[in-house]
């Protein structure tokens, strides 16, 4: 409130401001902006509009189209070509990349392991 209007919220406590004003303040933040300064600070997926998310998928099927397209027209080259990734939103939370630790034991070392704990 006060960065935008210059009105200490504390006002209304001390007796110079009304939930009516604020109420009415706070409403016009949102026309102002286009979108809730206040739920943007809550939540950081508020930091993009409806339409801004809109374009995100968009953008994210035509390269999916376009890639697909390449793999079903190519030869066999076209298979290094990796999958495109999607735009990175605003709150979404990035998937740990999959290590080395992460990733299934081969035949041989299953084998070496039972081997290794039968002789105990």
């Amino acid at each position: 409130m006060l960065q935008f209007f210059g009105v200490d919220l504390l006002d209304l406590w001390r007796g110079r401001l009304s939930l009516r004003r604020v109420s009415v303040l706070i409403g016009s933040l949102l026309r102002q902006t286009g979108r809730s300064v206040l739920a943007g600070t809550v939540d950081e997926s508020a930091e993009w509009t409806e339409s801004e998310y809109l374009l995100a998928r968009v953008s994210d099927a035509l390269e999916l189209s376009n890639w697909l397209f390449i793999q079903a027209n190519s030869g066999d080259e076209s298979n290094d070509i990796p999958a495109p990734a999607p735009l990175p939103r605003p709150g979404q939370i990035e998937p740990e990349p999959e290590s080395e630790k992460d990733s299934h034991a081969s035949t041989d070392e299953v084998v070496n392991f039972f081997n290794r704990m039968s002789n105990l």
